[in-house]
């Protein structure tokens, strides 16, 4: 995981440790969340119910954006699969998506909101 503070992670398309609400919706189950870390290939999550991987999902981000002092937030929709799940020792488990069916003016969205919190 990135520290924002302290950049030394090069990946071509970085990763931020950045909490923001996202919708993950599979087998019937809706879970609202808030990302732990998110990347424009991906995100990690936190949900209550086990997931296994290679389960397909339906992702809604919510992108906080701030502009001429307007705060507003730019929805982002694509499809993932689980790539890892983990048990969460406070309950719960925590869940790595990999974005696998996004359009690219969807995932320029997010690596635009990425890019803001990286020094240059």
């Amino acid at each position: 995981m990135a520290d924002t503070n302290n950049y030394s992670d090069r990946r071509l398309h970085p990763r931020i440790d950045h909490g923001m609400p996202i919708n993950v919706m599979a087998d019937g189950y809706d879970f609202m969340s808030t990302t732990r870390n998110v990347s424009c290939l991906g995100a990690y999550c936190h949900i209550g119910k086990y997931v296994p991987p290679f389960t397909k999902l339906s992702i809604k981000l919510k992108l906080p954006v701030k502009k001429a002092r307007v705060s507003k937030k730019i929805e982002v929709a694509c499809k993932g699969v689980v790539v890892r799940t983990d048990d969460d020792p406070t309950g719960g488990f925590n869940i790595a998506v990999f974005f696998n069916d996004i359009k690219p003016v969807q995932q320029h969205r997010i690596a635009e909101y990425i890019n803001q919190f990286i020094p240059r």
